[in-house]
């Protein structure tokens, strides 16, 4: 009977084949993985018709392989449906397709399937206007989660205090505890540090909870939170230790360091808020007005990840030819372990829902990935020639995109690099770890960043470089052009940037880019537009337009030879040029460029030992105060040898005002060869539909200066 089975799935791969020209397996809700998957729908009799899974079709074409090498492309339909899953499904190089024979996972035209690695939770009782429903897992301790969906929408993990807007956006200063200073532990060296895993409290803030074992301590320092779990509490010195450290001490930022409790029993005050109590085997959540149990759908995640494309990279084994299209992913889980969770910077020990190991020439296409724990995609090791084009990444508990690693690497089969991330909408990241990047370009070299939207993220919108200071580095000729980015920051992190550079990068380019609404924390450090950190060295900057950002347009921490050159910076809130370090070396050339502020703050920091070079560029304030350079007129200033031929002048914007940036036809920036600079070019293209989708969401709007 088995030979018989396998001679008719045989036979109708065959007449598949022949009337296609290409292999076809569709998969279904209505299907069985022990069927072939060649029709659509389940035959009469029930006896063969579409597969079940998304793994089950990957099954189907290993069978396929197993017959001999591809002669035609391959093509998995999904159809609409609901494909539940606990953990990823996993493609490795026996699953690859060629150059000639691509093999396909797409969803059907006009249809939704999603691969969802949540559960729905049911069976809900209402006690005094909660809701609560036992879990005997989490109870066994064999599931955590640290988000909750209620209709499509995350919801609100009960803390204290209370945040003032979603998402804990433009705090204000109740929204968080403060430190009490910090606690001094010896350094092993004879002498004292602060500590990094005692926090001293205000005395009253904290108390010994009944929650106080399921809960968690955010803590921000400056580009980065770190969440704790509380290992013991010593009322009579205000004192909590934690059972893990943070990569800083306590009060090392600011002597009162702002903090929050949340998963906190005793914080579940507020409608949209939960709380998951782990000993009791109970999850809580305070509805709003209009929801019952009956008209709400209730999310948990339980996977970690959805899809992994597993390469072996180091033995030069791959996974090549695969292309996503069209597929929905959502849910994913990155619960904060026991000992806590701390990333020194960027949230990089996350992995992601849709995270490639050594893969080559594959695509993900048209596709939807949101409502995760963790990083939305990762072109990891190994990882060449891959494609990430107009798919929306989306309500990210870390991060959007990851390309390479935080490593070199240690062998050719290793290296990632010539990854392309195009027309993608990256937002509202960082919902859990806050540090998480938009898109983040590691180890990584000739990448092209191009024509996305990202925003609303509470750190840096883009990162590019992973090596500090002027060692040789793994990260180059990285092209980062047209894309639209906003929102960022939304005043709970610091010293980040809408693009933010490290290390030696030669060759990299910064070009036509579009960013705005950068607003850092200010009780720590800043927010840049441009933000060259860190031995960023040998990268140009070009044809940006920057605007409302709550320290400078362009900040140079300190680089080497860059070449910042017909940009616009308006409006940041503090000094709109910043040189930090100064260096023996030249820092940078500052040309052809308009800076247009209004508040008599031009040049900030340490402009006193000369190693730049500025010139052919425009500036204008509008405060009508004097324009001073570094404390100097402008004649003194180019009596010092800098901006001989620039000029002071209005560059007769068309409306500022409303964000209009273009020039009119008698602009005196035209005289000095600036390139005017069109911002409708950056961002997504396509369809109405697609592009319209950004300004469907809704937002606190930035602070302007």
């Amino acid at each position: 009977m088995r030979h018989f089975s396998f001679f008719i799935l045989a036979a109708a791969l065959c007449t598949m084949f022949a009337a296609t020209g290409e292999h076809v397996f569709h998969v279904s809700p209505q299907g069985q993985d022990a069927w072939s998957g060649t029709q659509e729908q389940p035959n009469a009799d029930k006896t063969d018709g579409p597969l079940a899974t998304l793994a089950g079709a990957r099954d189907a074409v290993r069978k396929l392989k197993q017959a001999g090498p591809l002669d035609a492309p391959v093509r998995v339909v999904v159809h609409s449906g609901n494909y539940t899953v606990t953990s990823p499904v996993t493609f490795s190089p026996e699953d690859s397709g060629t150059a000639q024979a691509p093999v396909s996972y797409e969803g059907a035209a006009g249809e939704r399937p999603v691969l969802n690695g949540g559960r729905l939770i049911t069976g809900w009782k209402v006690e005094d206007g909660r809701w609560v429903v036992e879990l005997p897992e989490v109870r066994d301790g064999n599931w955590r989660f640290g988000a909750l969906w209620v209709n499509g929408e995350r919801r609100t993990l009960a803390r204290t205090p209370n945040p003032t807007h979603l998402a804990g956006d433009y705090p204000e200063k109740s929204d968080f505890f403060y430190t009490d200073g910090p606690v001094k532990v010896p350094d092993g060296k004879g002498a004292e540090m602060k500590s990094t895993s005692i926090l001293k409290f205000r005395a009253g803030d904290i108390q010994t909870w009944a929650g106080l074992e399921d809960a968690i301590f955010v803590v921000f320092h400056s580009w980065e939170t770190s969440l704790h779990r509380v290992k013991t509490l010593d009322l009579s010195n205000s004192t909590v230790e934690f059972t893990g450290a943070a990569p800083w001490g306590f009060s090392d930022w600011n002597p009162q360091q702002r903090y929050y409790v949340e998963n906190l029993f005793e914080g579940l005050d507020q409608p949209g808020e939960w709380c998951l109590r782990a000993k009791e085997g109970k999850l809580y959540y305070m509805p709003f007005p209009n929801e019952t149990p009956e008209n709400v759908e209730v999310v948990a995640p339980v996977a970690n990840q959805l899809i992994v494309l597993e390469g072996k990279p180091a033995e030069g084994k791959f996974v090549e030819y695969l292309d996503f299209r069209r597929l929905n992913l959502a849910y994913t889980e990155e619960p904060v372990e026991p000992q806590g969770h701390a990333d020194s910077q960027a949230e990089v020990s996350l992995p992601a829902a849709f995270e490639c190991l050594g893969a080559r020439n594959c695509t993900i296409e048209d596709t939807s990935i949101g409502h995760v724990g963790n990083y939305g995609v990762w072109f990891r090791q190994g990882s060449q020639n891959n494609k990430l084009s107009r798919s929306e990444v989306f309500d990210l508990g870390g991060g959007g995109v990851r390309l390479g690693e935080s490593g070199s690497p240690t062998s050719d089969n290793e290296v990632a690099g010539n990854n392309t991330v195009d027309n993608c909408f990256v937002h509202d990241g960082g919902r859990i770890f806050r540090g998480g990047i938009g898109v983040w370009v590691g180890r990584t070299s000739n990448n092209a960043i191009t024509h996305n939207e990202v925003c609303d993220f509470r750190y840096s919108g883009m990162s590019i470089g992973w090596s500090w200071g002027y060692d040789v580095s793994s990260a180059n000729h990285n092209r980062v052009e047209f894309n639209h980015i906003h929102d960022i920051g939304k005043a709970q992190l610091s010293d980040l940037g809408g693009i933010y550079t490290l290390g030696d990068s030669p060759g990299t380019v910064l070009r036509n880019n579009y960013i705005h609404d950068v607003i850092a924390n200010p009780e720590v450090s800043c927010g840049w537009g441009l933000y060259t950190d860190e031995g960023s060295t040998g990268i140009l900057l070009e044809n940006n337009v920057i605007i409302n950002t709550s320290h400078g347009g362009f900040h140079q921490h300190y680089g080497k030879e860059n070449r910042v050159v017909n940009n616009i910076f308006a409006l940041a809130h503090k000094e709109q040029i910043i040189r930090s370090r100064q260096e023996e070396h030249l820092s940078f050339f500052f040309e052809h460029n308009i800076v247009y502020y209004n508040n008599g703050r031009l040049l900030g920091s340490n402009w006193g030992n000369g190693r730049y070079v500025m010139d052919y560029n425009l500036y204008w304030d509008t405060s009508g105060q004097p324009t001073v350079f570094a404390g100097k007129s402008l004649a003194e200033w180019q009596s010092s040898g800098y901006d001989t031929h620039s000029l002071v002048a209005d560059p007769l914007f068309v409306d500022p005002a409303n964000r209009d940036f273009r020039l009119k036809p008698d602009s005196p920036a035209l005289k000095l060869a600036f390139q005017p600079i069109d911002v409708k070019q950056a961002g997504l293209y396509g369809s109405v539909e697609w592009t319209a989708k950004p300004g469907q969401v809704q937002r606190i709007p930035a602070p302007m200066p």
